[in-house]
């Protein structure tokens, strides 16, 4: 958290006193050049952060200026810095955490910008691949942005740095992260309910619909189905509900299409909620999804256009306490 926080300050301060490791009093004494540019000499062993020009007042300027020069005083050539994850992995978390600070734009030009300085050396490159993937894609990883991996991903799946085996695979990680995008349109399914009637998910009349990809049997998927049931954004848009307006829909669908562990399950769930199941086995099949890990939640507005895609409970309850 210090690391994070020294990088706020550094972007939204308006001197870079305190930060530059090349002060010296001699740099204090004499006349500032006009418009000085610093020089970003690189450090062995270690990482600083790059000096920004002192004529950059505007914070959104630094913070663009950061992004793109964030590196460059990093030894990329230094390969005992990949088994030095105190200083090599502990930058790279402060880098992405800064991403944020600047438009989209900016970021992806940034990361391609990262990636190629890390072509100095192919174990480098491999251990920034590495770090993208941990971070923007694991799904237990607190930064998993898909949005930001897409840029990545389209730079390494064709790297000739890389194996075939790990380009195939950034390929894959590729085409389906392209799939359910913020903003664009959910694939559509059918899904089965305990009557053995099915329906389509865009047949659904809902302003919003919460849509859980679970298992039964996953102790994860239990608990999270616990929190959701006593979440009090998600009971006061359910109290919302009428017989001339649906507020919110909770679609509990299993991917599987084992019936007999699906009804036993069937207790589980909120009288509330629908609880359905792939009776086709469409959804793996078809890869229609990306489920990486149960449970995955996605929250749709009422023309099924993705509002969050693989989210976490505490970004649906804040979208709802606004909504």
């Amino acid at each position: 958290m210090k690391h994070i926080l020294l990088i706020i300050a550094l972007i939204g301060s308006m001197t870079i006193t305190g930060f530059s490791c090349l002060s010296s009093k001699k740099a204090q004494t004499e006349p500032a050049e006009e418009n000085p540019t610093p020089v970003q000499t690189i450090v062995p062993d270690t990482f600083v952060l790059p000096q920004i020009p002192e004529i950059m007042k505007d914070p959104e300027e630094r913070a663009k200026y950061l992004v793109m020069h964030y590196w460059d005083r990093f030894d990329f050539s230094d390969r005992n810095l990949i088994r030095r994850p105190e200083i090599t992995e502990q930058a790279f978390v402060d880098y992405i955490n800064i991403l944020g600070y600047v438009p989209q734009e900016d970021a992806d030009a940034s990361l391609i910008h990262t990636l190629r300085k890390a072509e100095t050396d192919t174990m480098m490159y491999v251990h920034f691949t590495e770090l993208f993937e941990k971070y923007f894609y694991d799904p237990n990883s607190p930064f998993r942005n898909e949005e930001y991996y897409l840029p990545v991903l389209q730079e390494v799946e064709a790297s000739p740095l890389l194996t075939e085996e790990s380009r195939s695979r950034y390929g894959f990680q590729r085409e389906m992260a392209m799939k359910n995008r913020i903003g664009e349109s959910a694939n559509d399914f059918t899904y089965t309910v305990a009557s053995g009637q099915s329906f389509r998910l865009y047949d659904l009349k809902s302003e919003y619909t919460l849509l859980m990809f679970t298992n039964p049997g996953c102790s994860t998927c239990a608990a999270v189905t616990e929190r959701l049931k006593e979440s009090r954004e998600l009971k006061d848009a359910l109290a919302l509900n009428s017989p001339t307006r649906t507020m919110l829909t909770i679609l509990a669908l299993s991917p599987d299409n084992d019936l007999d562990e699906w009804i036993a399950h069937l207790p589980e769930i909120p009288a509330r909620w629908v609880y359905a199941y792939d009776k086709s086995g469409e959804i793996t099949t078809k890869k229609l999804y990306d489920i990486r890990a149960f449970p995955t939640l996605y929250l749709l507005d009422k023309d099924k256009k993705v509002v969050l895609k693989d989210t976490s409970i505490e970004m649906i309850e804040s979208f709802f306490s606004v909504h």
